[in-house]
């Protein structure tokens, strides 16, 4: 059985955030087996797993993406929606756009120090959008 969810983030500022528990709120008892996909809905944002014991990871995270996509610097040829938008499509690319993790025994079999983050990279990206879809 194939089931999909559309989750809608709030605003979050710029940066990785956490979304683990919020994309697990919105969805309903996870199957026995099987896999779940998170993907958004946007190419200015993105979705990825990685390390969730330490802050530091993320502040990391940050200073390499605008080290790698600086904001301004860069002779940019998209620049109709402000100096954030393109670096935040190419940043998005380097991220990714959806994750897939197997459930088993009814849950996420997430690493012990792994979680699902949102890479927001706009200034002020808005409520972002997901699709959860569970394979059973």
């Amino acid at each position: 059985m194939i089931q999909s969810y559309f989750i809608t983030l709030p605003p979050y500022e710029r940066g990785f955030h956490l979304i683990t528990a919020r994309v697990l709120e919105a969805l309903p008892e996870l199957p026995e087996n099987g896999l779940l996909t998170v993907f958004i809905q946007h190419t200015s944002a993105g979705i990825c797993i990685n390390e969730n014991a330490d802050p530091d990871v993320l502040e990391d995270f940050n200073m390499v993406f605008e080290r790698l996509v600086p904001e301004r610097g860069l002779p940019y040829v998209h620049t109709v929606e402000g100096p954030d938008d393109m670096p935040a499509h190419i940043k998005s690319v380097f991220c990714g756009s959806s994750v897939t993790i197997p459930v088993v025994h009814g849950k996420l079999t997430l690493g012990t120090w792994q979680g699902i983050y949102l890479g927001e990279f706009r200034n002020h990206g808005g409520r972002r959008k997901l699709v959860a879809t569970i394979i059973s």
